[in-house]
């Protein structure tokens, strides 16, 4: 597990704990008895490519898409030749309704990553077709771990907690200096309880620009 930048450090904090050795064990087992969801490889795609130094945004899902082919490693993000699950295409109306104008771009949020935002689910596996099934392997210890990590940063970063279960990973994030967005998840069943209208993607670049920093290009 080697992210090459200033994650690594982390993930040298964290081997040595035994959540980590317990779910690695558990991993080589799954992978080569079952269909998992992200490739292997693709586990800790988030943190490869965006950095901690270069984090400005944080977008926290729940768990990878479990149909075959859909999760890369990064939050609500498609490969770019797959239709657009419910949930992204909401993110995208969205996106519309604040920038009045149309979204015409795949699923592939890897562009964002690029640019500084971390699409971090909470829970980096999932076995095909059963969502939620690696919940309760520990995964949740490295993942508050990072927020932990990302709260101790001097600044500006905006947390996007969408939804209960990501709203319940404000209680690591105290730090005066960044911004804490909070509203509905954004999947059919609740978008419109406050998902819509929620102004996030303007809210974030605001508040970037206000720190002097590059705003993110949603579009």
């Amino acid at each position: 597990m080697i992210m090459n930048n200033d994650w690594d450090a982390l993930f040298d904090q964290e081997i040595q704990k035994e959540y980590l050795l317990n779910l690695r064990y558990f991993l080589a087992r799954e992978y080569k008895t079952k269909q998992i969801f992200p490739a292997k490889e693709n586990i800790f795609a988030a943190f490869k490519t965006t950095s901690l130094k270069d984090t400005k945004v944080v977008i926290l899902g729940q768990d990878p898409y479990h149909n075959v082919g859909q999760a890369q490693g990064y939050a609500f993000s498609v490969p770019s030749d797959f239709p657009l699950p419910p949930s992204l295409k909401n993110i995208y109306k969205e996106l519309e309704n604040e920038y009045h104008v149309p979204v015409h771009r795949s699923g592939d949020l890897t562009d964002w990553a690029r640019q500084g935002v971390l699409l971090m689910n909470t829970v980096l596996t999932v076995e095909a077709h059963k969502a939620f099934s690696h919940s309760k392997m520990g995964w949740q210890n490295f993942t508050n771990e990072a927020l932990r990590w990302i709260n101790k940063k001097d600044g500006p970063v905006v947390f996007m907690l969408w939804g209960n279960s990501a709203i319940n990973a404000k209680k690591f994030l105290d730090n005066p200096k960044h911004l804490v967005l909070t509203c509905a998840h954004p999947s059919p069943l609740s978008a419109s309880r406050g998902f819509f209208g929620c102004n996030h993607f303007r809210l974030a670049n605001e508040y970037l620009e206000s720190y002097g920093e590059t705003p993110i290009k949603w579009i």
